[in-house]
């Protein structure tokens, strides 16, 4: 019978890479129905394999852009994970304005 894939492909990288050999050989149309349906299986295989890594990085991107969110906001590099600490409210700095009074309410 016919070879089964080895095991899933082991990067990113080597998954499209045979997806293109795969790719060249159906578009060749020299492969038989047996082998164009194990191609395909094995396309399947691999595509679900890029899809689940590209969605580990689109995470991993996420959870970066919010560390980076939180240090902007805070004004503070970003916290081991070992000693997280409450934000403090920063104190009043004399440029902020002062609370309004009751003339500056409009009703």
């Amino acid at each position: 019978m016919s070879e089964e894939p080895a095991e899933v492909a082991q990067t990113y990288e080597s998954a499209t890479a045979r997806l293109e050999e795969i790719i060249q050989r159906l578009d060749s149309g020299d492969a038989q129905l047996r082998e164009t349906l194990e191609l395909c299986e094995e396309a399947k295989t691999l595509i679900e394999y890029c899809a689940a890594e590209l969605a580990a990085v689109d995470q991993g991107l996420k959870e970066l852009k919010l560390e980076d969110l939180a240090s902007s906001l805070t004004g503070s590099a970003p916290e081991s994970p070992e000693a997280p600490e409450a934000a403090a409210p920063a104190p009043e700095s004399p440029e902020d304005p002062p609370p309004p009074t009751e003339s500056d309410v409009p009703f």
